[in-house]
């Protein structure tokens, strides 16, 4: 830990301008582990001009200050140091790529596991249970402030569901005391953006549980939204946000899907897996990534219907292999 930790702390403390960016379509780790650093370089390292770069995200998180300053368009600025966040390929950047490509050193803090490596500097933990788990151990506890540990709070939340999935470990729990130390109102955190939901999420929520369909003999289940459904509530890819895994809860499912239309006419996929399909490889295959248990990817596609038929494929290659072999293809937790 202390080498990679002075690796970071070197390149901060080596760049008067620095560029904080993270994934397209950001949620509560990418958001909170680019604020966290955001606010942690404030508090701890004076005089450096320090923004952040990530496309809009839900409303409930700005109750972080420092949410407040992030700018959603490229400013064509070009920096010192380029952190990014929480993002397993440097694709995923799509807007703010130039200020990855352009800045004089980058550095790279995740853990993902389809992550690679793509910066001069690669910090990847997979065994993390997010990016804010893992910037917490590269952090000093001593100079995380209250308003630093609110947002690597909301990413570890996020991450793990509530400390409900199976990446949630032991360290992820003594992490989360130690910030609940810090003083933040960690049922507040919870309740404000994790569970609570608008009127129109609702909605759709209540839309594609009714329209959901299972395959694969009952072991996937599936639902989708064609663009003119979104169009007719006025929806937007945030209010989207937990209907995958309301679906992964479903009794005896293995693999939870689902399918939305874009606006340029690809399909953004998102996979829940409970037990042993690794849905990350499946998202890798198709230019995507994330985790074993929780990836996505975009696919360009004549249909709907053609984006599902080519998931599933490779969704029901997993699980046959698994029900011939269950000892050999067993998943490691993540």
């Amino acid at each position: 830990m202390g080498i990679t930790l002075n690796k970071l702390i070197d390149e901060i403390n080596n760049a008067q301008t620095i560029g904080i960016i993270g994934h397209s379509s950001p949620d509560g780790d990418c958001v909170g582990s680019c604020t966290a650093v955001y606010q942690y370089i404030l508090d701890n390292y004076q005089g450096k001009k320090v923004q952040i770069y990530l496309q809009p995200f839900k409303e409930a998180f700005y109750f972080l200050d420092s949410a407040k300053t992030i700018i959603h368009e490229w400013d064509e600025k070009e920096y010192d140091l380029c952190i990014a966040l929480d993002c397993g390929d440097d694709k995923r950047f799509q807007d703010f790529y130039k200020c990855f490509q352009n800045a004089k050193r980058t550095v790279c803090v995740d853990h993902h596991i389809s992550n690679k490596g793509y910066a001069d500097v690669d910090i990847i933990r997979p065994e993390a249970s997010s990016t804010c788990e893992l910037l917490f151990d590269l952090m000093d506890y001593d100079k995380i402030s209250k308003k630093t540990a609110e947002s690597l709070y909301l990413g570890l939340v996020h991450d793990t569901g509530v400390f409900r999935h199976s990446n949630t470990t032991k360290h992820s729990m003594e992490v989360a005391g130690y910030l609940v130390e810090k003083g933040i109102k960690s049922e507040k955190i919870i309740d404000d953006t994790f569970y609570a939901k608008t009127y129109m999420q609702n909605q759709l929520l209540g839309r594609a549980l009714m329209e959901s369909i299972l395959f694969l003999n009952g072991k996937g289940i599936v639902t989708y939204f064609k663009k003119n459904v979104l169009d007719f509530y006025g929806a937007t890819s945030i209010d989207l946000d937990g209907i995958v895994d309301q679906l992964r809860l479903t009794k005896g499912i293995e693999v939870a899907l689902f399918v939305y239309e874009k606006p340029n006419g690809e399909y953004k996929v998102s996979m829940r897996s409970n037990s042993y399909v690794d849905v990350s490889k499946i998202a890798s295959y198709f230019g995507g990534g994330g985790h074993i248990r929780a990836a996505g990817c975009t696919l360009p596609a004549s249909s709907i219907y053609d984006v599902i038929n080519n998931v599933s494929a490779h969704i029901e290659k997993q699980i046959l292999d698994y029900e011939e072999n269950p000892e050999e293809n067993q998943c490691i937790t993540d």
